[in-house]
């Protein structure tokens, strides 16, 4: 009886469903103890009863059309029945943020999408990869069954480190570079050692979203610098702060590059304040015209900048693998943080990694990816200057993405989009970039932003075509 009495309940609360299996007369039977003939009675009982029926190739499993009495009952609306205690009020949660809006799952797919952050899928080095994690796995031993240093792979940070020295001219060791799950798990690190409730954190304007949404979720108060041609005002900068967060190489997301007299700016303000300087250089891996300015790390003769990268955008962003260069004041503190987080990246991926930037594969790939990325986005400022004649397009020497200033007669960059959309292209405004807007901006309902690297000439030319007749007809 009371076998039979728990499943009717368990039917009634929905938590076995129609079709779900019951487990054997068997399995149940050892599972409470009793003897089997028990089990199998109250299965009769129950079988009678219309509740259970039974298959033979499926087993014994809830009757797909229950009868009306075991439907599950809605509940009050106070969340309590009749007769039933209420429940006692929870403490509200600490964290009150949100995550930045980078999953692409439910968005609508376009045919022209100029996606900010979206790699080309094709040009992603699958058979190079296939091969890397099979040679790997091979020689695996027992690297997949025990527990690693948690701040990650030593090879693989120690390729990092010699990426960095010929590519960005950083001088750092392999001790120094934790791995992490992207850039936003850097942010998060750094966030943890650096922010507490009311420090003060100075943000570009506008800045990345999931920089400015982390930093805020620790309880920081944001102070947004605006951005002009030469990159973050640095005559804006307050005179404390714990830390600012900027993107020297290419700005999040309007595109300028810090120029040098403000590189050395900014390293002066932070020497007589004694602020940390977050330096996400996610886009420093494409640069089309001139050589790229030394990286802020590479400058600092103090230890007084974190370094982030990732190998989101060169690589790919499901791989969820990305570093940060942490100085020798905070290298400790930041790798027992990462190892309260999650003790460590996953091995494969790193160890793959690691013997693709070993091998000077990563380099190739590069190289590769460069040149085509490089033509779209010729083909796309020709198009621009084709259909719109000459217009203000920033951020074109290097990055993944543009930002293209309307021309007078076009409507707003949210009518744009929203015209667009019914034609299969999709173009962001600022808002969606994912950007976030902390102080007004001048003209920013005029600011459309447009990722290249995943459309193909054809594609761009389509799409801008388009563009033109929706910003004249």
């Amino acid at each position: 009886s009371q076998i039979a009495e728990q499943i009717r309940q368990l039917v009634a609360k929905g938590i076995l469903s129609p079709e779900s299996r019951v487990p054997s007369t068997r399995a149940l039977a050892d599972q409470l103890g009793v003897s089997r003939n028990t089990v199998a009675l109250a299965y009769d009982l129950l079988i009678g009863e219309g509740l259970l029926d039974v298959e033979s190739s499926a087993g014994t499993r809830v009757s797909p059309k229950l009868p009306a009495a075991f439907f599950r009952a809605e509940p009050s609306p106070s969340g309590a029945t009749d007769g039933e205690a209420r429940p006692y009020t929870r403490r509200p949660l600490a964290f009150r943020g949100r995550a930045p809006r980078l999953d692409q799952s439910d968005s609508p797919a376009l045919a022209y999408d100029f996606r900010l952050g979206q790699p080309d899928p094709s040009f992603f080095p699958l058979s190079i990869w296939r091969r890397l994690i099979v040679e790997r796995v091979a020689r695996a031993s027992s690297a997949l069954v025990r527990y690693g240093d948690p701040a990650g792979y030593l090879p693989l940070r120690a390729a990092i480190a010699e990426h960095l020295r010929v590519a960005r001219g950083i001088r750092c060791e392999a001790s120094h570079v934790v791995i992490v799950a992207g850039c936003q798990e850097g942010l998060n690190l750094v966030a943890r050692l650096l922010v507490t409730s009311g420090v003060d954190t100075v943000v570009e304007n506008p800045c990345y979203e999931g920089a400015s949404l982390v930093l805020s979720s620790y309880g920081g108060n944001l102070i947004a610098i605006p951005v002009d041609d030469e990159g973050i005002s640095v005559d804006r900068l307050p005179h404390a702060a714990a830390l600012a967060y900027v993107t020297p190489s290419h700005q999040f997301p309007l595109g300028p590059t810090l120029s040098l007299t403000r590189r050395f700016a900014l390293l002066d303000w932070s020497r007589k304040t004694g602020a940390y300087l977050v330096e996400d250089d996610y886009d420093s891996d494409f640069r089309y015209e001139g050589s790229p300015l030394l990286a802020l790390s590479a400058l600092d003769a103090q230890g007084a900048t974190i370094y982030l990268g990732t190998f989101s955008k060169s690589i790919g962003p499901g791989l969820r693998l990305g570093y940060a260069v942490f100085p020798q004041s905070l290298i400790e503190q930041a790798i027992a943080a990462k190892g309260l987080l999650d003790n460590g990246h996953p091995w494969l991926e790193q160890a793959a990694a690691a013997e693709f930037l070993a091998s000077g594969g990563f380099e190739r790939h590069l190289q590769r990816i460069r040149r085509r990325y490089l033509m779209r986005r010729d083909c796309l400022l020709h198009e621009l200057g084709r259909h719109f004649g000459p217009c203000r397009v920033d951020g074109a020497e290097g990055g993944m993405h543009v930002a293209w200033h309307l021309p007078a007669g076009a409507p707003s960059a949210r009518a744009m989009q929203l015209r667009l959309r019914t034609e299969g292209v999709g173009i962001y405004t600022l808002p969606d970039g994912p950007a976030q807007v902390l102080e007004p901006v001048d003209g920013e309902d005029r600011v459309v932003l447009l990722g290249y690297p995943c459309l193909t000439e054809d594609r761009i030319r389509y799409a801008v075509e388009r563009m033109a007749r929706a910003a004249f007809s």
